[in-house]
Formats: C-alpha cells, sequence, structure tokens
C-alpha cells in the first residue's frame, strides 16, 4: 500500500490502544482466555499487521514451523546448504529464534519493524564443514526472548525465513513464541512427519492458518519406502477437508544425514523452488502479502468481537453489583419510611413524655385553657425550667437515629452477603472490607441529618406563619413546641402500635394536629406534614446514597477500560479503511 494506508493505520492504532486496556480484570468465566487472546491480538497488531499494512512490498517472512523432532531445523539447514541452527538430541532443540535473511535486506529485519518485542543479536553462519550438531549457541546458553539474524547468499531476495521453536515443546515459552512467529509470518513451511502427520496440535495451528488466509506449504518428511502412495492421499484429504487443497505437499523420503548431520540439497529442491519462485515474482509476493493481512485484519475483527463480548459482561457483572446494592439501600429506606409511620418512633419514653406535655383530657376540655398551661410550659422552657417537650424531641431524633442506623446495617451486610457469593465479589470484598458494614461516618451524618430536617421543620413552620395572627400564636407557643408538635403528627400513625399504645397514640397524634390546626388550619396542617415526611424521605434517601456510593467508589476502577462499542467500532473502520486503500491502490 502507499500514502493511502495512512487513515487504516490511524484506526487500526486506536484499535489497538482499545485492545491493550481492554478491561478484562474480573474473574468471570471464560476471562482468563479472552485475556489472552486480547495480548494476542496486541501482538498480532505489532508483530504482524501493523508494519505489513505500511509496506506491502517489504520482504515476506516464511516461518518454518512443526512439531517436537520433525526435523524443521535440518530441513533449513538444507535448503540453505549450510548448518545454521542446532539440530541435536536434546529436547526442545531450537529455542532461540533464527531469522535467515539475503545480505541485501538487512535493513528490513534489524530494526523492530516486525517483532518488536524480541531483542536482535546479529549472528554469523557457521564455517562450510561445521556439524550441524555444533552450529549456534549451546541450546542451554540461548534466549528465547531475542532474535537471531542472520545473513547468507542462499536465500533469494524479499523473501526471509525463520527456524521456530516446536509447536507442542515441553516448554510453555517455547510453544507461546512458536504460535507468536507462526502469527507473525506471511506464509508458512508447515513440517510434519509420515508418523506424526495427523496428530492433533499441528492441525489445530493448520486450521488457524487457513481461517487467516495464510499461504501454506507442507513439508511431509521421512517417509518410509514405499509409504509416500498411502500417506499423501490421506494427508491431502486432510487438508481439503480443513480448506488448504492449495497447500503444496513436499514429501522427504527417510533417509540418513551425511557426517556434518545435513540432508542433502535435492532432499529439498521441491520446498526451495516453491519459496524462490514466490521470492522471484513482485505479483505473487503482494498477492501473498495482501492476502495474508487481510485474513489477519479478519480475524483480528472476530477476536475483537469475542474481547468486546467479554468486556461487556464485565461492565454487565459491574452494573448489575451496583444495581443490587441500591435495592439493598431502597428496601433499607421503606423500612426507615415504614418506621415513622407505623408508630414505632411513638413507644415508650416518647409517649410517655408527649402525654406528660399535652395531658388530652385537658385538651378536649378546653383548647383556650389548654393554650394558656402550653404557654406556661413553653415560657418555662426558655427560662431554663425543665420541659417534657426537650425530652420528646430528644427521644424522637434518638429513635430515629436508631432506626436509619440499623437499618443502613443490614444493607451494608446484604451487600457484603452478595459480594462473598461469587469470585468477582469477593475479589472486590478482598480490597474492600470497610464494605462489610455501615460507614464509620454514618452515625454522625445521621445525627447532622436530623438535626437539618429539624431545622427545616422549624423553618417550614415560619414560612407557613404568614400573618401577624398566626406568628403571634407559633411565638406564643414557642416554635420549639410547634415543631415537636408537627413530628408527633409526622411518626404517629397507630399502624403497628397494640392495646393500650393505639389510644395513647392516637391521641397523641390528635393532639398535635388538632394543636397545628389551630394555630394553622387544617389544610395547610396536611400541607406541613406531607412536605415534613417528603423531606425526610429525601434527606435518608441522600444519606444512603452515600453508603451506595462506597460500593460505587471501589467498583469504579473496574469500570475504566475500552468501550465495547468502540472496540467494534474500530475494527469495522479498519476493515472499511483497509478495502478503500486497496481500491485506491489498484
Amino acid at each position: 500500500m502507499t500514502d493511502n494506508s495512512a487513515p487504516a493505520i490511524m484506526s487500526l492504532e486506536r484499535l489497538r490502544a482499545a485492545l491493550a486496556d481492554a478491561g478484562l480484570t474480573l474473574p468471570l468465566d471464560g476471562i482468563v482466555a479472552q485475556r489472552e487472546a486480547a495480548a494476542a491480538a496486541v501482538r498480532q497488531i505489532d508483530d504482524y499487521i501493523r508494519p505489513r499494512l505500511a509496506d506491502l512490498d517489504a520482504p515476506l517472512l516464511a516461518v518454518v514451523g512443526g512439531s517436537t523432532g520433525a526435523g524443521k531445523s535440518t530441513i533449513v539447514n538444507a535448503l540453505l546448504g549450510v548448518a545454521t541452527t542446532r539440530a541435536g538430541v536434546i529436547r526442545p532443540t531450537t529455542r532461540q529464534p533464527i531469522l535467515v535473511h539475503a545480505p541485501v535486506d538487512a535493513g528490513w529485519f534489524a530494526s523492530d519493524r516486525i517483532l518488536p518485542g524480541l531483542a536482535r543479536v546479529r549472528g554469523r553462519i557457521s564455517s562450510p564443514g561445521t556439524p550441524a550438531s555444533s552450529a549456534g549457541a549451546a541450546p542451554e546458553e540461548s534466549r528465547i526472548g531475542e532474535l537471531m539474524l542472520l545473513e547468507h547468499e542462499s536465500v533469494p531476495r524479499s523473501l526471509a525465513i525463520i527456524d521456530a521453536p516446536d509447536i507442542d515443546s515441553v516448554a510453555d515459552e517455547n510453544r507461546a513464541l512458536a504460535t507468536q512467529l507462526l502469527a507473525a509470518a506471511d506464509l508458512w513451511l508447515f513440517v510434519t512427519t509420515a508418523n506424526r502427520y495427523a496428530d492433533a496440535v499441528p492441525w489445530r495451528l493448520l486450521e488457524n492458518a487457513a481461517a487467516r488466509s495464510i499461504t501454506v506449504g507442507i513439508v511431509l518428511n521421512r517417509v518410509p519406502p514405499g509409504a509416500a502412495a498411502e500417506v499423501l492421499p490421506d494427508l491431502r484429504t486432510m487438508l481439503a477437508d480443513r480448506g488448504l487443497a492449495d497447500a503444496p505437499v513436499f514429501s522427504i523420503d527417510e533417509q540418513p544425514l551425511d557426517a556434518l548431520g545435513m540432508l542433502p540439497g535435492s532432499a529439498v529442491e521441491g520446498p526451495r523452488a516453491w519459496l524462490e519462485g514466490i521470492a522471484g515474482d513482485r505479483a505473487a509476493r503482494t498477492r501473498i502479502a495482501a492476502r495474508t493481512l487481510s485474513g489477519a485484519i479478519s480475524d483480528l475483527d472476530r477476536q475483537v468481537t469475542l474481547i468486546a463480548d467479554a468486556r461487556q459482561q464485565q461492565l454487565d457483572w459491574l452494573d448489575s453489583a451496583h444495581a443490587a446494592a441500591a435495592a439493598h439501600y431502597d428496601t433499607a429506606i421503606d423500612a426507615v419510611d415504614a418506621a415513622t409511620q407505623n408508630g414505632a418512633l411513638m413507644r415508650g419514653e416518647v409517649l410517655a413524655r408527649w402525654q406528660d406535655f399535652v395531658g388530652t383530657s385537658d385538651f378536649f376540655r378546653k383548647v383556650d385553657s389548654w393554650f394558656s398551661r402550653t404557654r406556661d410550659r413553653a415560657t418555662a422552657w426558655i427560662t431554663g425550667k425543665p420541659s417534657p417537650v426537650v425530652e420528646v424531641e430528644t427521644q424522637i431524633e434518638t429513635g430515629l437515629h436508631a432506626v436509619i442506623v440499623d437499618q443502613a446495617g443490614r444493607a451494608a451486610a446484604a451487600v457484603w452477603a452478595d459480594l462473598e457469593r461469587t469470585a468477582s465479589g469477593r475479589t472486590i470484598a478482598e480490597q474492600h472490607p470497610e464494605l462489610s458494614g455501615e460507614s464509620p461516618e454514618l452515625r454522625q451524618a445521621t445525627t447532622a441529618m436530623i438535626r437539618e430536617w429539624q431545622g427545616a421543620l422549624m423553618q417550614l413552620i415560619h414560612d407557613n406563619a404568614g400573618n401577624k395572627r398566626i406568628r403571634a400564636r407559633v411565638l406564643s407557643l414557642g416554635l420549639n413546641v410547634v415543631t415537636v408538635a408537627l413530628m408527633i403528627v409526622v411518626f404517629a400513625s397507630t399502624g403497628g402500635l397494640t392495646g393500650g399504645e393505639i389510644a395513647i397514640a392516637g391521641g397523641s397524634a390528635v393532639l398535635g394536629q388538632k394543636l397545628l390546626e389551630t394555630v394553622f388550619g387544617e389544610d395547610a396542617v396536611r400541607h406541613l406534614a406531607s412536605e415534613a415526611r417528603l423531606d425526610l424521605q429525601q434527606r435518608v434517601r441522600t444519606l444512603f446514597d452515600t453508603e451506595v456510593a462506597r460500593l460505587g467508589s471501589a467498583l469504579e476502577p473496574l469500570r475504566f477500560g475500552a468501550n465495547p462499542e468502540s472496540l467494534r467500532r474500530e475494527s469495522q473502520v479498519l476493515i472499511d479503511d483497509v478495502a478503500r486503500a486497496a481500491r485506491d491502490d489498484s
């Protein structure tokens, strides 16, 4: 491609950034595989897609891969006519990958244009006559994180060959590197044997190659005399069944190595001619590069779809956890609200103190005389004499505080139990043990909230004392007395009370309501009580929202990462940009 590929490269970089920060943190089912897929996708972009997208005419990379003991290194040696790789009895024998290129192509591979994660080490071809088992560094001295670069005249221009580790190596790092190198290749020379060509591991990789439209050549090595007629048809059938019917198959008979541990050059004439034919035909090279690139991008898109789905599952779990917590606190809010309506806050000391203050019989005898007595009691309160109204207010405040803190603790316990039920939740619980109960600040915050609500009630009463007559009555009774009466009206529903409590609480509510109606009027009292209850509900919700927010804060870092829709969109944009660049170049 030319400069027309610039938009596609920009799209690729955006997609890579999203994949590098996919946000697959929670240990949900299958997440390990998706994390590995995201990491592999980033490596594929770095190792192959980005450099190939930037330059379709760059030399092709042919990776020689296969199973342990298939003879990959021996075949590479035979292709070059000189011992360049390690081939011996120690398994795995190939550990440090070796890239052999033509001298004129040295500049292409010295940089980190491809396989940027592997350090470059410049090596030298063994002297003629060096045994293959002695070529290169000893296995224990090799370093798998390095790519050894060798140049040799026998390698055709515009083509490099990598001798990869075994795909079924007993060493995990060897298998991972083999897979990475195969993913970075434009074409494969896949080596198997007559005895092992049906093994499962090689075929999984070959199926992947077919899905990515990689050009593949098959070397069937060590074919016993007379076995080719039986093995080759079966191998070709298996290739066709997996979408590789066009893959050329090169058969190498079983034969002894020479004194240097080398196969004769004639044994690899087929694969050598195939590689040289591709290298010498620019149109063929471009076609192979474009086809492999397109297949790699299509495969990347498939992987992105799965990764985006996994990321969405992460976000869905976080949303579900937060919603469940919010539901527990909604239940707590409802419980607090119920406690303010069912008479629970008007039991015991509250009722006793309120009765001490008002006295039902006096009120029903004459409102005016009741007002006179109440005025006297309010005056006593102002002058510092003991007054039950202060105790009533304190008892209501204490009861309301206890209910709120208790329900907050119940909600926190329910949230904690939810977290403990799943692996993801336990991960969060381990990092945030403070979520096991209500916040340390809740008690003080609840006290402040109740005081603020009481202050708001006073302001509400003051705001509704619209004329001089009403203001005079409020002042004569005392604003604190009227406020307590309003609280009694809000809380003293008879629901939930039994026996004598019903009569006492009911009478208390009536007394409080009659007092307020005398001051404000019946409609105004209904309005005051409704506003007071709604204000309390909103304040409790705000208080509990702060408690819910603790879980939200714990979950928030887990939300950092790629947006699933952005992943899918950027992948599609990349496909579109690549297709547009290809049309412009044609």
